[in-house]
């Protein structure tokens, strides 16, 4: 029985940190978070005075960094404190109101929730939904524009659910653009892991969180308005419903040193330090690593004998998905291999597949190598016959075949 408390609730008995993390670190290798370079965890425990000078110059240099790795010119760049799906949230309600039209592109889950977000603020929602092995075509995407006629359509780069990559996003905006409309792309675990030119291809609104291809901690996440998106956003009758993701609020904090909220000082420090990181390696460099490491993963995993959910036009290479053998559950594969192997790998949402990312600091050779001995250490425990050594020697060749030299910065 607990002893009673003067206060009147007992002091409750708690495990400290030190007694709930493993002894042993996990290499996350899944869907995200991702880990993060020792600069961004040094950042990240910096606490300073969020309306000072110094964070002023802080914000100013993610401000540029971001223009640099979103390619735009454009100054409307906002952080939010939250997840990207905060970005994304704040995207859709400061764009629509109550009764204007949207027309969002629903490869899977994530592309699905701007729909939801939308909905919930009282918009004319549309949907165009999309098998779920296929990019979206273009030219369905000009008939549903056709039909709809919406102020907004939104559309992810890679859906992170299923693996699929939407290969011709610059097409599809560009054909939205001449019908006048915004188009809002989620680059949620793409942008820095793959070409994304915001300006060239006339994306009006790019949607990102830290956690995945820039390397930074989750809770602070960025976006970035071109100047028709934000003028959209200016030139509302109402306010939107949402106080803390009012751009209008949110423009004092990113761009007059003023105050919104208390912002996430060490997050936004974690930021600077991604970026900085992701500017000193070039995105060049950067799309080349991610690209070389992300196939030589595949051609492992289908060296072991198992196979990609989604077909190589479609397949996105940021996160890997991996067709679950008969027999097996997602909950099974990602239990043992965290247990026995110490690697973290993620399952999916209503896909029978799991998922190994390759993003930012997950797209490292010793990464690739322990990763994939693991998985296939883990089908064998479970019982399924796969060729453990040539999915080794597989991805060993393909990374011998492509010199690192390629994307490593002088």
């Amino acid at each position: 029985m607990t002893a009673s408390s003067p206060m009147g609730i007992p002091r409750p008995q708690v495990k400290s940190l030190d007694e709930i993390l493993p002894h042993e670190p996990l290499l996350m290798m899944g869907a995200g978070p991702v880990p993060i370079p020792e600069r961004v965890a040094k950042a990240n425990s910096v606490v300073i005075n969020h309306l000072g000078g110094v964070m002023a110059q802080v914000i100013g240099q993610v401000k540029t960094m971001a223009r640099y790795v979103f390619q735009t010119e454009s100054k409307w760049v906002l952080g939010v404190a939250g997840p990207a799906s905060a970005a994304m949230e704040m995207a859709v309600a400061n764009l629509l109101e109550p009764g204007e039209r949207i027309l969002c592109i629903n490869n899977g889950f994530f592309s699905h929730r701007m729909a939801e977000m939308a909905i919930r603020i009282g918009a004319d929602v549309h949907e165009l939904h999309v098998g779920v092995h296929e990019a979206a075509d273009p030219e369905r995407v000009r008939k549903a524009i056709e039909e709809t006629r919406p102020k907004v359509l939104t559309l992810v780069q890679g859906e992170t659910s299923n693996t699929v990559f939407n290969h011709s996003l610059e097409e599809i905006t560009k054909i939205a653009k001449s019908y006048g409309c915004l188009v809002v792309v989620d680059a949620v675990c793409t942008l820095s892991t793959m070409p994304l030119k915001m300006d060239e291809w006339q994306v009006d609104v790019v949607i990102t969180g830290g956690q995945k291809g820039l390397s930074s901690i989750p809770g602070v996440s960025l976006l970035v308005f071109s100047n028709e998106a934000w003028a959209a956003v200016k030139n509302r009758t109402k306010p939107t419903a949402q106080w803390c993701f009012d751009a209008q609020l949110a423009e004092n904090f990113w761009h007059n040193d003023g105050y919104h909220y208390t912002a996430p000082v060490s997050g936004i420090m974690a930021l600077h330090e991604a970026l900085k990181l992701v500017c000193d390696e070039t995105l060049e460099h950067r799309f080349a690593r991610h690209l070389r490491c992300s196939k030589a993963l595949q051609a492992g995993i289908e060296g072991m004998g198992l196979s990609l959910f989604i077909p190589s036009e479609s397949r996105l290479n940021s996160v890997v998905g991996i067709n679950i053998p008969d027999g097996l559950t997602a909950g099974q594969i990602c239990r043992h291999i965290s247990e026995m192997y110490r690697v973290e790998i993620a399952g999916s949402f209503g896909q029978p597949i799991v998922r190994i990312g390759q993003m930012g600091e997950q797209c490292r050779e010793h990464n690739l190598f322990r990763t994939l001995h693991a998985f296939g250490s883990t089908m064998r425990d479970l019982g399924v016959k796969v060729d453990q050594p040539n999915g080794m020697a597989e991805m060993e060749a393909y990374l011998q075949k492509i010199p690192r030299t390629l994307y490593q910065v002088a």
